[in-house]
Order: structure tokens, then C-alpha cells, then sequence
């Protein structure tokens, strides 16, 4: 009885570790440069997940806290620090995922279906329109 318990223990263990394995501090990279872009924060709010913008590392030159002016949506005007850019992902344990969710680019205001998954420890970000995509992959960031 006690080695049944600790295996129901284990196994509920593991699916809420799946479940939040996304929530957290992620770096963004740049897709030409290979340079960090951003930080983006992910937390769960009632059962779905969301990222928002908490950090931008900028170029000498560039607008340190810029406004999205490409937004079309409620965003527009407003600061990117801060910025709420992923919405609506649920997780799918079948194929231990996030989806049905959008992604937002703040430098152009498009709006993209998306997807997340975990791979080698680093979140994939997908963000699609019918057959065309692109996969970008967040690492980890932890300040300090």
C-alpha cells in the first residue's frame, strides 16, 4: 500500500511539473544577431498562461522603454516594458505543449497563433499563420 501511494505521489508530482515547467523568466534572442532581446516573464492565471515583457536589453541609440506604435489592438501606445505578449495558452498533456494561445511581435504588431514546448531545458516559441511558422528557442534567465 505505501509503495502504491508513492507512485500516485510521483506520478501527480510529475504533471504539475510539466505544468508549470514554462513559468518563469525567459531571455528572447534575436533571430539575425544572435543577440538577447528581451526577458519575458510567464505565470499562470486561472489554468492558462500568459507572458509579458520585463526587461528589454537595447542598443546604444535605441529607445530604452519604447511604446508599441505598430500595435493594432488595444496595444497600441503602449509601453512594451510590461507588455503582455503571449495570452490564452493551455497545456496539453497528450503532447506535453502549450497552445490555442496568441503571441504578439512588438516591433511589427503582428499578432500570431503560437505554441510552447520545453526542449533540452530551453522553451520553444512558435508562432504560426496557416503553414508558415517560425521557432525561436528562450533560455532560461535568472538575474544575477
Amino acid at each position: 500500500m505505501k509503495n502504491i501511494l508513492t507512485v500516485i505521489l510521483f506520478c501527480v508530482g510529475s504533471m504539475v511539473a510539466a505544468q508549470t515547467a514554462i513559468v518563469g523568466k525567459w531571455k528572447t534572442i534575436d533571430d539575425e544577431s544572435g543577440k538577447p532581446r528581451s526577458v519575458v516573464e510567464i505565470y499562470e492565471n486561472g489554468g492558462k498562461y500568459y507572458g509579458k515583457i520585463v526587461k528589454l536589453f537595447r542598443e546604444p541609440g535605441e529607445d530604452p522603454d519604447p511604446i508599441c506604435d505598430e500595435c493594432e489592438d488595444h496595444r497600441k501606445g503602449q509601453k512594451v516594458i510590461g507588455m503582455e505578449i503571449i495570452s490564452d495558452m493551455k497545456y496539453d498533456k497528450g503532447d506535453e505543449e502549450w497552445h490555442k494561445g496568441e503571441i504578439l511581435d512588438p516591433e511589427n504588431g503582428n499578432i500570431y497563433d503560437c505554441k510552447l514546448w520545453i526542449e533540452d531545458g530551453n522553451l520553444k516559441v512558435r508562432g504560426y499563420l496557416l503553414f508558415f511558422y517560425r521557432t525561436q528557442t528562450w533560455l532560461p534567465f535568472s538575474e544575477g
